[in-house]
């Protein structure tokens, strides 16, 4: 309804559509018309891996059915980022269930509904926030499960070979969405091999998981063993996103696209000249090279790269000064009491707490050395509003032994 009445899916032409999905939707495009997996600025400079593939195939199958750049594919994929969204409400229930209550549940998965940033990101952006937030909310989900967190029976659980074979395939889904997460698969299912009732059919089934794993990605990499004739595991972008956001001049803040999508344009020019890989690494090498000239400056931009992620973001060219500030102390919130409301599972023992502050550590860690973003912290807010429920819902039963677990 929201599309529909606000006009969400009339999306500007400028820069000839490359709002529309930025990198995601110009490789989308090349997809619905023949080029392949291919382009992902301007004109036609060949195979890449810029970004992971799950998005970009959803996004062209829209396009071959309903036109490339059309209001209507605009509304279907809008529609479907909100499907992912909603979803994502049950797997909060899930998760809030197991580890605390269903009172907390019921409350965390309302927020939820009405979340500023979920809202956003699912009826504005063409990109792949929502639908990785899903499969990482419904992967927590799984883990549990198969620690037996929240079964009625206090008995050790026996974990089945189906449930490892579906981490696996998740895992797999989640690395072709966004395989920044992958930092957090080894502790994920190292975390799940300690709640085994047999070490070894644990690890027979964990090799199960991986080999499922590997078929996901083993396609995607012979594919760019073959367009791009480099070793190229999911992404090719990393050194020039490196070299992006680490210069001397910079602020710790990423704005817009490392190359702009015009033929003319100067940080264009030589990405289509030198070729997808062989740029990256050149680009890749001169951040390497300011990295050890200056550590110093790249420290403090890491330091401001780990404020912005927890605090807020600097939107520089939004000149509404109350706008800016509203954004801010809604960002800033959200992460002072998700992380009291951790910290606090923590103290309390709450099952699970342990292995949700393993992702708090390790998801936003590349982000701190690279760039940095709002919506990098999107697969993180389930968590954070679990937490901040139970966070206000303890304070209101002070002195009490309010810790959590209940039957799900």
């Amino acid at each position: 309804m929201y599309i529909t009445l606000a006009h969400a899916y009339r999306i500007r032409p400028f820069q000839d559509h490359f709002g529309f999905g930025w990198e995601m939707g110009r490789i989308a495009r090349a997809l619905a018309t023949g080029y392949g997996y291919a382009d992902p600025f301007a004109g036609h400079t060949g195979a890449t891996a810029w970004v992971p593939p799950l998005y970009p195939l959803l996004l062209a199958g829209i396009f071959r059915l309903f036109g490339v750049y059309t209001a209507a594919s605009a509304w279907i994929i809008l529609t479907v980022n909100s499907v992912f969204s909603a979803a994502t409400a049950v797997f909060i229930y899930r998760i809030a269930a197991r580890c605390y209550n269903r009172r907390i549940a019921m409350w965390s998965a309302w927020i939820w509904a009405v979340y500023p940033a979920a809202m956003q990101y699912a009826v504005h952006w063409v990109w792949e926030m929502s639908l990785t937030t899903m499969l990482f909310a419904w992967m927590l989900v799984l883990a549990l499960e198969m620690r037996g967190i929240g079964n009625e029976t206090r008995e050790k659980i026996r974990q089945t070979t189906g449930q490892w074979l579906l981490f696996g395939a998740l895992w797999g889904l989640i690395a072709l969405s966004n395989s920044t997460l992958l930092l957090f698969l080894p502790v994920c299912g190292i975390w799940l091999l300690q709640g085994t009732s047999s070490v070894k059919c644990g690890l027979k089934d964990a090799v199960l998981a991986a080999l499922v794993f590997l078929a996901f990605l083993v396609p995607w990499m012979w594919r760019n063993r073959i367009a791009l004739h480099a070793f190229v595991p999911i992404r090719s972008n990393l050194g020039v996103e490196l070299w992006a956001w680490n210069h001397t001049g910079a602020n710790g803040i990423s704005l817009g696209a490392p190359i702009q999508p015009s033929l003319g344009d100067p940080s264009f020019i030589p990405y289509a000249r030198m070729g997808e890989i062989a740029y990256s690494k050149y680009r890749g090498a001169i951040a390497k090279q300011w990295i050890r000239t200056h550590p110093k400056e790249f420290a403090l931009l890491s330091l401001r790269r780990f404020y912005f992620y927890w605090v807020s973001v600097p939107h520089p060219l939004d000149h509404h000064p109350l706008v800016e500030y509203g954004r801010e102390l809604d960002y800033c919130f959200a992460s002072l009491t998700g992380l009291m409301g951790l910290g606090l599972s923590l103290k309390r023992r709450v099952p699970g707490a342990q292995l949700f502050a393993w992702a708090f550590l390790l998801l936003p860690l590349i982000y701190y050395f690279v760039s940095v973003a709002a919506r990098f912290r999107h697969p993180l807010e389930p968590l954070i509003v679990i937490f901040t429920v139970y966070l206000f819902q303890s304070a209101t039963r002070r002195g009490s032994s309010f810790a959590g677990r209940s039957v799900s």
